[in-house]
């Protein structure tokens, strides 16, 4: 029998999602510098702030969010993460309009008549401030649950072999989420005001809502699943003398909320072991292998993703509606998706696959090559000084050689963890990752307000005012996965499976 591919339209919706929750993400990074700091006097530190504590909510409703998923199911777990973090999106709108209520301002004209640094001014920055600090957290809330969702998907619908492949295409999805908002997000936000830049992206999310209720089930339940890819999905559990008793297989039903019969012979073991409470996975080296990969590499992915338009728009005069800012930014994100995909997915297929390594082993040393990408960020500086063409493919390279990493950090967690843990496992690392941004976030914040009072007082290796504060981070992302990589290699040198 010729097996169906079901599990690529799976992973279809899987980059889908993760495409609307980058674009969602980005729309804040791309209209603050150029459309709503001149209309709410934001500073660096301001925007610095409100990036920071959406990283640092986002980290600590990530510590739930897994949990969340494993019980309720990937199914609907999905739906109310996506729901919540498009509703949040959308919210965005309101603040301006709800800022001038506040303080008994009639519209947007006399908003912007606020003289800069006056009283009023000030006041008007805070509230603002506040309101989208808000939205972030609603934001965080639904968005936290995108990558424990997809992770366990792509565990229950592809086999270790082709995980990291998976994993690289729908997590591509974030690079095109981040390559198709700049030649969208400012564009309309010019046509018709930032506001309704959120509003249209963020509805976007509602209608992918309709996709994943009528396409998805679990691969044992989907009537798009015929009996041989069942078979290459499960290849590598270990094979049963007997058919699951009936009983056994309505209770894994009932827990995961579905009553619907499946339509397969089970012929391959399910993991039935209970998920593993927080406090048993923070016992397990495997656990801080995982976490030290995200805490070190994370914020360097999140401040490309919310500084990228701004370093351009500052150091270039490129505004972010700008052609031939948008045009930067794309090229970024466009070597980030093509090559991410590429060296991502195929080069730990080639070591796994056709040299036969060990999984673990085979990631890992992928890991070590793509640790190697982001080293290039200490050209990014210097090379700009002859052209913006050099820091956006500098950058772009940087962001490839992070979404290959991630790719493949994230299947770490399917290979060593039981299913039942894998989305718990996931929100613990996505926590990590995101106290990581919200130390890199708000630091870029207050180096760059430090640096651009300082001017030409402030020098950091020949480079002076904000133009040395972006040379400060470069430093810091060209050595941040090689210092994970060492972590990992010591505390998991070799793969072990969790027994617990």
């Amino acid at each position: 029998m010729q097996k169906s591919n079901w599990r690529w339209w799976i992973c279809s919706l899987l980059f889908a999602a993760t495409t609307v929750n980058y674009l969602d993400r980005q729309v804040l990074s791309l209209t603050w510098r150029d459309f709503i700091a001149p209309e709410f006097h934001w500073s660096y530190s301001q925007y610095g702030n409100i990036t920071a504590a959406f990283a640092l909510f986002y980290a600590f409703v990530s510590l739930f969010s897994g949990r969340f998923i494993d019980r309720v199911g990937t199914k609907r777990g999905y739906l109310i993460a996506i729901f919540v973090w498009s509703l949040g999106a959308c919210m965005h709108a309101g603040c301006g309009w709800l800022t001038m209520q506040i303080h008994g301002l009639a519209d947007n004209t006399a908003l912007q008549a606020i003289q800069a640094g006056s009283a009023m001014a000030l006041a008007i920055s805070s509230t603002s401030m506040w309101l989208f600090l808000f939205c972030r957290m609603i934001l965080a809330i639904g968005e936290s649950g995108n990558f424990p969702a997809a992770i366990k998907v792509t565990t229950e619908y592809f086999p270790k072999k082709d995980r990291a492949l998976a994993t690289s295409i729908f997590n591509a999805g974030s690079s095109v989420g981040a390559l198709t908002a700049p030649l969208t997000v400012p564009f309309l936000a010019r046509a018709y005001g930032w506001e309704w830049a959120f509003i249209i992206i963020g509805a976007i999310g509602f209608l992918w809502m309709g996709f994943w209720q009528f396409m998805y089930d679990a691969p044992e339940r989907s009537k798009h699943v015929n009996e041989a890819e069942l078979a290459f999905i499960n290849q590598d559990e270990i094979p049963l003398t007997k058919e699951i008793p009936t009983a056994i297989e309505g209770a894994t039903e009932a827990t995961a909320g579905n009553s619907e019969t499946s339509p397969h012979t089970a012929t391959h073991q399910t993991e039935t072991a209970p998920s593993l409470s927080l406090l048993q996975c923070f016992r397990l080296r495997q656990t801080w292998s995982y976490l030290c990969g995200k805490f070190f590499t994370d914020g360097v992915w999140w401040f490309l993703l919310f500084w990228a338009p701004a370093y351009f728009s500052d150091q270039y005069g490129y505004r972010s509606d700008s052609a031939m800012g948008a045009i930067l930014i794309f090229i970024v994100y466009l070597i980030v998706t093509v090559v991410s995909i590429l060296a991502g997915g195929y080069l730990p297929k080639y070591f796994i696959g056709s040299l036969g390594m060990e999984a673990y082993s085979g990631r890992l040393r992928a890991m070590l090559i793509f640790a190697f990408f982001p080293v290039f960020s200490l050209l990014a500086q210097p090379l700009g000084q002859f052209s913006a063409w050099w820091p956006a493919i500098i950058i772009g390279l940087a962001g490839a050689g992070h979404q290959s990493w991630s790719a493949n950090l994230y299947n770490t967690i399917g290979d060593m963890f039981p299913k039942s843990t894998i989305a718990t496992i996931t929100g613990v690392g996505t926590m990590m990752g995101g106290i990581s941004s919200f130390i890199i976030n708000k630091t870029a914040g207050t180096l760059f307000d430090y640096c651009d009072a300082a001017g030409s007082a402030f020098r950091f290796l020949g480079f002076e005012g904000k133009e040395g504060g972006y040379m400060i981070i470069f430093c810091y992302c060209a050595v941040a996965y090689l210092i994970a990589w060492g972590c990992m290699k010591v505390l998991v040198p070799r793969y072990r499976k969790v027994e617990w």
